[in-house]
């Protein structure tokens, strides 16, 4: 039995437009302390923690990982590319195909900020050991204060999970806060490969069978385009963590962010002191910029784009972005 991490690192971090690129998502953008990426953090956080690391990546970037575990100073990895996307169902089956059954999986996305490694690695080696027992476990952040940008766990007294909520309004969040009951969905698993592939085939069976003939067709961690495609483009969570009778959850107390949104990382850079103007945000840009009656705006400018947006609408930049691939799909390479 081996404890492999697997790093999924197929996002194209959307809401992070024009920062965050296919050509360079937002796992592999310098703009943290010692011109770290997130990625690169990952890697480091948890290699010393498992025997192997797997990392599930997109054939639009993956020579930029490669580059990451070069200046991370890791060798010996593995890798899986994929064609196209197909949703985390599918990444997590890949590496669970090509495990041997009774290794446990340490499924991390690459797109974490984490702080507090003492906290970190004593949750990871509990998760580890309910994954020995047979459990699929995920993470849950206790929660902060109502937020709409995540997903909740909802969990008894036993650590069972007993529900996985959607994005909630923040009526909904403020309830769910409130109650004691909920946690944030981290995006964070561990298990054992046979088990996973198990609930796959029961719950999923037409992603478990289509993901089975793609890494069965894979030349040298490069997998098929036809084959791909066939795969049911589906979450995790909705294949297998909604269904799954085992699921146990660990709250945690160590500090987690999934830079998801540019209001996500204003609250990074607060933290850090990075964020000098404070009442408003600019990124990307060397020019001095002023704000005359305005606070809580984001300003973010690259060579091709510029985006003005208030902090309260970070999650609307999806639908920019959305709205590009359709009409100027050369903005988001």
């Amino acid at each position: 039995m081996s404890v492999v991490n697997v790093i999924l690192s197929g996002g194209v971090g959307s809401r992070l437009w024009p920062l965050s690129r296919k050509s360079r998502p937002k796992q592999y953008i310098s703009i943290f302390e010692n011109e770290n990426t997130l990625f690169r953090m990952c890697a480091l956080r948890n290699h010393k923690l498992v025997d192997q690391i797997q990392v599930i990546g997109s054939v639009d970037n993956y020579e930029l990982s490669r580059q990451e575990f070069a200046l991370a100073g890791i060798g010996g990895y593995s890798e899986i590319i994929e064609a196209a996307p197909r949703n985390t169902a599918a990444s997590i089956a890949f590496a669970a195909f090509t495990a041997q059954p009774e290794d446990i999986l340490l499924v991390t996305p690459s797109d974490h900020i984490i702080s507090g490694s003492e906290l970190y690695e004593e949750t990871m080696k509990q998760a580890i050991a309910l994954a020995k027992r047979g459990h699929i476990v995920t993470f849950g952040a206790i929660p902060q204060q109502p937020e709409t940008g995540y997903g909740y766990i909802e969990y008894n007294e036993s650590y069972d999970v007993t529900a996985f909520k959607e994005k909630p309004s923040l009526e909904t969040a403020m309830t769910y806060v409130s109650s004691g009951k909920y946690l944030w969905n981290s995006g964070m698993f561990c298990f054992k490969a046979s088990v996973y592939l198990d609930e796959l085939k029961k719950y999923a069976p037409a992603v478990f069978e289509a993901a089975r003939k793609a890494i069965e067709k894979s030349d040298d961690g490069f997998l098929p385009v036809k084959e791909t495609m066939e795969i049911p483009a589906i979450s995790v969570d909705y294949a297998v963590m909604e269904h799954s009778k085992i699921i146990k959850v660990i709250p945690f107390r160590f500090e987690w962010n999934d830079l998801g949104s540019f209001d996500a990382l204003w609250d990074y850079l607060d933290k850090s002191g990075s964020n000098a103007e404070g009442k408003n945000l600019v990124l990307g840009s060397s020019k001095h910029v002023e704000f005359i009656g305005m606070e809580s705006t984001i300003l973010v400018e690259t060579d091709d784009a510029i985006l003005v947006l208030p902090r309260h609408l970070a999650q609307e930049v999806k639908a920019v972005y959305e709205r590009l691939e359709k009409e100027k799909p050369e903005l988001l390479k």
